[in-house]
Order: structure tokens, then sequence, then C-alpha cells
């Protein structure tokens, strides 16, 4: 009833002559050069206050500082510059330690030239969950526009007048990062770092030094005083570097130490990493807050003075191992005097990681790379836990320590996990899934037949040869497809990639390396990684050197050895995981590990078993490629060795395997070794592979590396012979294999 009646009201009005004056009498009509009441007029065009005041609200919302100050009146502005403006709501969100801001405009009330709007803020916040509060806004309208009348009550009621906001923060002692079996390896501890000059050692006590620097550090006594003999040679007094230990370590044998010439201690208090550092590229490290950061940090309740997890496990891992900071939050007067208590949560305490890895395989492994660089993963075979997992070279994370007297912060620090984050050419481990492909095809079966010779001229004008003709070695002649894999014959799977690209598709092949695995993340998650790259070929040529793992292919050591532990445990493809539980002090873990399949090879069991065969045959025939570097080791093993070929630098060297031992008491493994520019993978990296197997099943290594003078101690740069079996001539009458 309402509308119709306004209607004929405004109908009437203009209509109308005049106005009505006082009791019904009609006022003179105004002539139409009479202007109206400037008030009239702009009450008719001014903006919604409540828009505008969401506006500023939303501006809010976004941390736009500079707009909230543009919408200020100027008397507002003259009594705040925008520098004060802006640190005002900047310290209001540090101490609230405010994530995220909603709000909810209610109400306004407007008069000519005033307005007020009624709002509610909901304050998240990382700590002291969500506060809530109601305000009012005040307004004047200056030239047609609603501006913003400020004060500090606007961000909070309880700072009107000036106060301030202050939080007590209580920070939890850190977590501790552990192996699999409750070993530390990354704890709050004392620590002592160790040092020589190099001028005051004495020769008659040099064999008491090394041994006892080498049980404190884990390095050997070589290369202990390979980093002060240089030193020693020209007579020079030099500081030398030696390591860290736990002060418990150094206590127990300060009786020793403090009688050695040259020798001093340190001690410090932080984060130790034992044994200057177990798997550093995956435990990372911690360091004090970045500036450029430290805004973000405080918005998270911490401080700003602490140590935080800047890489790695470390890094991923904060939110465990940082604990919940404890809170009080308080408003002071402008003299800082408490004035009420807003807020208060109690600290929680941190807590740990516990890894897959197991600290002795870790430490081992790291010791087999040492002169390479390269990488070494090993896996579960049946669970994807990785056990250990090197990357070389590596780094002592104690010496980013600023209280450490070895603390050097222009060391340099190759932060790169080749493990995971490496991307290289298979080379010719890739044949496993050649092999895979072309016996899923239906093209081949175990009896087919190639004849290996020196050289491959099936592309026209193009002509590609076998290892055997770069080794000056009898070529293998004719073989069976498995014998092709042992004796990793390239013709064979050149023909291989070129006849399955004619008849089965261009994507054939690399369809299978993707269902492998191949260019894609492995999801491992706790660490950073690379997904590779594998890519359809387009010719024919890019078909043929796909099938030895050439043309684009780029793999990292993950992957191959997830792949590898798929062969062997049947064709299951396995999340690989790092963490084996997080858990507080006291109480259930929050997380708990367990197997993840992530995929299934598309390959028949009964294909399958052709290749773990073909795998078996690599290690076990007397002519299989890795067959003298495995010879008494007394394991069951499955492995490829691999050779790929890096333009203008030494070919890549890789093994990859796994174990068959069915052993209760010891799960079968799956392991992939690189070492970059090395050489022949039956030379370098099939050695470093048996030393993993020898580590993990027998507790210590059982046969020297070929360029060892003892263990872990080299005596020549790199082999002076490959181990790469030739073919042996064939009996009478027998047609050589």
């Amino acid at each position: 009833m309402k509308l119709p009646r306004l209607f004929l009201l405004l109908a009437f009005l203009l209509t109308s002559c005049g106005t009505f004056g006082p009791r019904g009498t009609t006022a003179p009509s105004a002539s139409p050069t009479t202007p109206l009441p400037t008030a009239l007029v702009d009450i008719t065009h001014v903006p919604d206050p409540k828009a505008v005041a969401r506006s500023f609200l939303e501006a809010w919302q976004s941390e736009d500082f500079s707009k909230m100050y543009s919408m200020l009146t100027q008397l507002s502005r003259d009594a705040i510059s925008q520098d004060d403006f802006t640190q005002r709501y900047t310290d209001a969100a540090i101490n609230l330690t405010l994530t995220k801001l909603d709000f909810e405009v209610l109400s306004s009330l407007t008069n000519p030239s005033t307005a007020q709007v009624a709002y509610q803020v909901t304050y998240h916040t990382g700590l002291l969950g969500d506060l809530q509060r109601q305000m009012a806004m005040s307004l004047s309208l200056f030239q047609g526009q609603w501006q913003v009348q400020w004060e500090d009550g606007m961000i909070m009621p309880e700072l009107k007048g000036g106060n301030r906001l202050a939080l007590d923060i209580k920070v939890p002692a850190r977590g501790n990062i552990y192996d699999m079996n409750g070993h530390a390896i990354a704890s709050q501890e004392d620590a002592v770092a160790i040092w020589l000059n190099s001028g005051e050692l004495n020769p008659d006590q040099e064999g008491t030094l090394l041994t006892e620097l080498s049980r404190l550090t884990g390095k050997t006594p070589e290369a202990i005083k390979s980093l002060y003999q240089n030193a020693v040679d020209v007579g020079a007094n030099w500081r030398i570097s030696i390591g860290e230990a736990s002060a418990e370590a150094v206590n127990a044998r300060l009786s020793v130490l403090s009688g050695l010439s040259g020798l001093y201690l340190g001690n410090f208090r932080a984060r130790y990493y034992p044994d200057g550092g177990v798997a550093p590229h995956v435990t990372g490290f911690v360091q004090f807050i970045p500036k450029e950061q430290l805004l973000d940090y405080q918005r998270k309740g911490y401080v700003g003075d602490e140590k935080v997890g800047t890489f790695g496990l470390e890094k991923w891992g904060e939110t465990y191992l940082a604990g919940v900071h404890g809170a009080t939050l308080h408003v002071t007067d402008p003299q800082g005097k408490i004035v009420t208590m807003l807020a208060s949560v109690e600290s929680q305490p941190a807590e740990s990681i516990y890894t897959t890895l197991d600290k002795d395989l870790q430490t081992q492994a790291q010791k087999a790379l040492e002169g390479f660089t390269g990488a070494i993963v090993v896996l579960e075979r049946n669970t994807g836990r990785v056990l250990a997992m090197a990357s070389s070279p590596e780094f002592d994370p104690n010496l980013l320590e600023p209280t450490n007297e070895n603390y050097d912060p222009s060391a340099p620090i190759d932060y790169l996990n080749r493990a995971s984050q490496g991307t290289y050419p298979l080379g010719s481990v890739f044949k496993i899934i050649t092999m895979s492909a072309a016996l899923q095809s239906g093209l081949y079966t175990a009896d087919s037949t190639y004849n290996c010779g020196y050289t491959f001229e099936e592309l026209p004008g193009v002509t590609l040869y076998d290892w055997t003709y770069d080794k000056g070695y009898p070529a293998s002649g004719k073989l069976t497809l498995p014998e092709g894999l042992m004796r990793s014959c390239n013709p064979w799977f050149y023909h291989l990639g070129l006849d399955l690209f004619r008849q089965k598709g261009a994507t054939f092949v690399s369809d299978m390396a993707r269902a492998f695995g191949l260019g894609n993340a492995t999801g491992i998650g706790a660490i950073a990684e690379d997904p590779g790259n594998i890519q359809d070929p387009v010719t024919e040529s890019d078909a043929v050197q796909m099938a030895i793992g050439q043309y684009t292919v780029l793999v990292t050591p993950l992957q191959v050895a997830d792949f590898v532990a798929a062969v062997g445990n049947g064709g299951t493809l396995y999340r690989p995981q790092i963490i084996e539980k997080i858990a507080p002090l006291d109480g259930d873990p929050t997380f708990q590990f367990k197997p993840e399949v992530r995929g299934q090879l598309p390959v028949s069991p009964e294909n399958l078993k052709i290749v773990q065969d073909a795998m078996a045959s690599v290690v076990e025939n007397k002519k299989g490629t890795a067959f003298y570097t495995f010879s008494s080791l007394q394991v069951p093993i499955n492995g490829k060795t691999g050779t790929a070929q890096n333009p203008g630098a030494e070919p890549h060297a890789w093994f990859a395997g796994y174990s068959n031992a069915n052993n209760p008491n010891k799960p079968d493994i799956a392991i992939a070794v690189i070492a970059e520019n090395a050489g022949e993978g039956s030379e370098i990296a099939a050695p470093i592979f048996r030393r993993i197997m020898e580590i993990y099943f027998y507790g210590q290594p059982s046969r020297l590396y070929p360029w060892e003078a003892s263990y872990y101690v080299t005596k020549t740069p790199t082999p002076l012979y490959t181990e790469t079996p030739a073919e042996t001539p064939a009996a009478e009458g027998t047609p050589a294999p």
C-alpha cells in the first residue's frame, strides 16, 4: 500500500505550481532560474556510506593500506602519516598473529554531511583462534564523497586513545629428526667444533690424533690427514677445520684429547647434525629467519629471533618440529603499562620426525660416493620406504651455525639433491622398458633373435655402433631378446625402437616409459623432486635413440630405483616415502607410514618374468655385463648396467637393480646408482652398487673398489681398466651368442 501512495504524492508535487507554506498556504512559485538549496542537491547524489565503508574494509582485508589511507579525511591524514598508519595496522596484525580478516557491514546512520557505519570484524589468528569485535566508522562528506574519520579504535576498540597490542610468546623446544631406528640425525644439543693448527702438530702423536678424530667425526684417518697435510708440508701455521662432534662424545675422550698438540675444541649449543650431516640434502638445516621473511613468520607467531627450517625436512616439517607457540595478548597504554589481557593460549610441545632412513646404511652410502658427483637411492623393494638417499658432493650443515667455531658463511654449498632433482639420460638401463614394450607388443617373444654385430644400418644413410666396437671386443653375434639385455646389445635395441615405431606407433615405447613412472614426479612429497622428461619421438632416428635411453630421455635416480623395485616385486609401483612416523614426545603418532600403491606396470606376469630373468643373467651369466663385479657376492641380484652418453663430456655411469634374497630379517631392496661423467656403468656404478648390497646384507664392505688402495682410500683417480666382459670364442660348431 505504501508504493501507490508514494507515486500519488510524487505526481501531485510534480503538477503543483508551488510548494506548501505554513498551515497549508501556498508559497510563491519559484522561478525557473532560482536555484534549489545546495544541501538538497548534494543529498540526492551522495554515494551510499555502506559502500564506502565496505570498500575501506575490503582494502584492509587485502592489506592495501595505501588505498585505505587515500580514503581518509584531510584532518585524519594531517594527524598521522601514511607510514605510521601502515605501521599501526602491521603491528596489530603481527601481535594478533593475523592470518585472515573477515568483516560484515551491519548498519548505517546518515545525516546531510556525516554518517556512521557499524561493522563487525572477525580476526582469524595463528595462535589465539578467532577474535570478534564490533566497531563504528565515522564518515564526513566532502565534495560529494564520503571520507573516513580515522582513529585507532577502528583497528580494535581496545586500541582507542593510542593503546597498543603486546604479545608475549612462549617457544617450545624444537623437535628432533631421527632415522628409522630412533638415532638422532638432527637435534638440539651441546656440540663441539674441532680444528687443528697445522704448525703445532706433534708428529709423534699423529697416529693417536687421527684415530681419535676419526672416531669423533666419522671421517677416515686418511681423509683427515689430507685436510692438513699440505700445510704441514710447506711449514705453514694454518687453522684447519676438521668437523664437529657431540659434547658427550668429546667429554668421554677428553683425557686423551687434552694431551694432543695443535688440537682445539670450541663448544656451541645449536641444532646439531652428527657425523658432519647424515643425508644433509634430505635432512636440511635451520637458519635465522631471513629479513625478507621476518614479517611472514611474525604473523605466524614467531618472535623473530628463532631459527627455522630453510631446507629439506627441516623446512618441510617446520609445523611439526616447531610445536605450537604459547601466547598471551595484552593491551598496553601509550606508556607501555598493561591495561587488560585479551586472550591467552598455552604452548604445545613439538613433534619429532622419524624418517625411513637407516643411519648406518645412509652414512655408508655417502662414503661409497666419495670422490664422485652423483647419487644413490635405496628403496625397500616391496614397500617404497627410502632406506638411503645420498647426493654427492655433500655438505656439512653444522658449518651454517654462526656459534660454531668452524662457521664459514662463504663455503660453497651444492644444494642440489641429485637423487631426486638431478635429471640424466638413462642409457642402457632404459632397455628394461624397451624390452617390456617389445614383449607386450606381441611382435617379440623370449625366443626372438637378432644378429648383434658391430653396426646398425637400418636407418638409411646412418651407421650406429655397438659398445663392443668401441671396446675392441668381438661382436656378440646372434642373441635372443633376453640375451640382448644381458649383453646390452645396442643394435638389438636400435632395431626394437625402429620396429615398434613403425608397427605400433610413435608413442608406444614412450607410453610404456610413462607407465613405468618416468616423466612424472614420484610423489615422495617431503623433499623436492624433478619430474624428468619423456617426450614422444617424432622421427625414426628419435625412436632408435629413445630405445637405448638417449634422445631427450631425462630421469632422476629416485624414479629409476622406483621402477626397478616394481620390476622386482611383480609390477607394483609404490610411492616412495621418507617419513616413517611423526610423533610427540609422549603420545600416539599423528602420522604412520603405510605403503601406497601408485600404479601397476602394464606388463603381463609372463613377460615380466622374462625381463626379471634377463636382469638376473646380467649378473649371473659369464657373458653378462656385470658378471665379474658381482662374483662371490652370495646375494641374488637382478640388475642392469648403463652408460649414458653426455655430449661434450664423459658418459654417466649407471647401475640399477634389486636383491632377491627373500631374507625374512632383511627385506629385499632396490638400488639406483649414478656417477656423473665417470665412464662405464659396469666399471664405476656397478662396484658402488655392490658395496651398498654388502653393507646392507653383511654390515660391512667385503671387496675393494678397483680404484681403492684400502676401503675409502683412493689409489688412482679413476679405474685403469674395464670390467665389461669380452665375448668368449664359441666352441667349435656352436654359433657365438
